[in-house]
């Protein structure tokens, strides 16, 4: 028979238990606290759990981000790769090793290391970004539009970070065509190149090539991206362009909508583009576009229903484009008990530095498909592109200006006169 253990020993073996087991929930604490700072605080974390790859890659990445501070290569380099014995297939430490050799001038083994870097993990973000700016650099931009689209897959917040490479890439014909291919693909970050392209002078001709090339595809541009890249035309005051592209970009109904006026019946579905009709976001009114065949009582076009509050500013706008001469502006308008205390006019403006050319008043009351019409003239220089509006004259939002009743506008035209 065995015999027991003497209470000593049971006593002893129970402060060993408690003693181990009291390690590990330290160590388990400490490496719980550890994760939770490794990213805040790394220095802290690292303190804590020695071992903690996450954290060091965060200090090191933190040093060499750090505008105030040189960092210490050598003592960086000696430190990321000891991280390597604690996580040999970690390719963010590869990465690291790599950027610190190309700072340190040593850019042939660097790229291996982004290389090997990107063999362990294809989306490892640092190691993307500078093997794209490689093949930017070395004309193999096919590639790079390939390496850029598995960033921005993973990555799609980085898009700025490969922004300014992209009209080198599209300025070659290889890489336009990559671009392209990409984009008809329904590549993600297509959205994110029309509208960064839309804004700058060395983007914006590219965009509107895109636009073009991807008409008639299985992936035509919509109608956010043609009103981005009009909107870029319009803000660097190329005109002509902005206009081209709305006419190329209207379907064959769209086209039957055609005239000095594009829409002037109001007919629903409009795109909003700027060339078409926007309306604009105003309190005081209500603006509804109907055919006459859903119109109450056969009344088609545009009804704008006042509620009885002060109304300034712009109601409805679209550019038109007006080549200098003689024109007649027209409007067939129904009222019912309007009151327009400060007014209700059309107003015809440059673009340019000319100003208001034109204002075109609608009348109060109550009437029946009246017929209302006004003659004006487009000088030859300073107006390239003209603006119209449907606005009031008030300045301020005053309750002894409120309007009332409801206008119906059918037909809304520009004619050019004989000369």
């Amino acid at each position: 028979m065995m015999e027991q253990a003497s209470p000593l020993m049971q006593s002893l073996r129970h402060s060993v238990v408690w003693f181990v087991a009291s390690v590990l929930v330290l160590v388990a604490s400490s490496i719980g606290l550890s994760r939770f700072l490794e990213t805040e605080t790394p220095a802290a974390s690292l303190a804590l759990d020695p071992f903690n790859v996450d954290a060091l890659i965060a200090e090191i990445t933190g040093d060499l981000n750090d505008t105030n501070n040189a960092p210490d290569l050598d003592a960086l380099l000696a430190r990321a790769r000891g991280g390597l014995a604690f996580d040999l297939a970690d390719a963010r430490l590869y990465s690291l090793i790599g950027e610190i050799k190309y700072r340190q001038g040593e850019k042939d083994e660097a790229y291996q290391l982004f290389d090997q870097a990107r063999k362990l993990s294809k989306t490892e973000i640092h190691a993307l970004q500078r093997s794209i700016g490689r093949k930017i650099e070395t004309g193999d931009l096919a590639k790079a539009v390939g390496e850029i689209d598995i960033l921005l897959r993973r990555w799609p917040d980085q898009f700025p970070a490969v922004a300014d490479g992209l009209p080198t890439i599209l300025s070659n014909p290889d890489g336009y065509q990559a671009v392209l291919t990409a984009i008809r693909a329904q590549a993600p970050w297509r959205v994110s190149l029309i509208y960064a392209l839309s804004k700058t002078p060395e983007g914006i001709d590219f965009a509107n090539r895109l636009l073009l090339d991807l008409t008639g595809s299985s992936a035509p541009p919509n109608s956010g991206e043609l009103t981005a890249v009009i909107s870029g035309y319009l803000r660097q005051k190329e005109y002509g362009p902005a206009y081209r592209l709305f006419l190329f970009s209207l379907s064959d109904e769209e086209r039957k909508l055609g005239g000095y006026i594009f829409n002037g019946t109001f007919e629903p579905g409009s795109g909003g583009k700027p060339f078409d009709w926007q309306v604009r976001d105003q309190s005081g009114l209500e603006i509804a576009f109907a055919t006459s065949q859903d119109a109450v009582e056969g009344e088609g076009g545009a009804t704008i229903r006042f509620l009885n509050t002060p109304v300034k500013n712009t109601a409805l706008q679209q550019f038109i484009s007006l080549p200098a001469g003689s024109y007649k502006i027209s409007l067939v308008a129904s009222g019912r008990n309007l009151k327009l205390p400060k007014g209700l006019f059309w107003s015809i403006r440059c673009a340019g530095p000319a100003g208001e050319i034109a204002r075109f008043n609608i009348p109060e009351g109550t009437y029946n498909r009246q017929n209302l019409s006004q003659d004006f003239s487009v000088g030859p220089a300073d107006c390239p592109m003209q603006l119209l509006t449907l606005q009031t004259a008030a300045i301020a939002e005053s309750w002894r200006f409120r309007y009332v009743g409801t206008l119906v506008m059918h037909k809304l035209s520009i004619e050019r006169l004989p000369s």
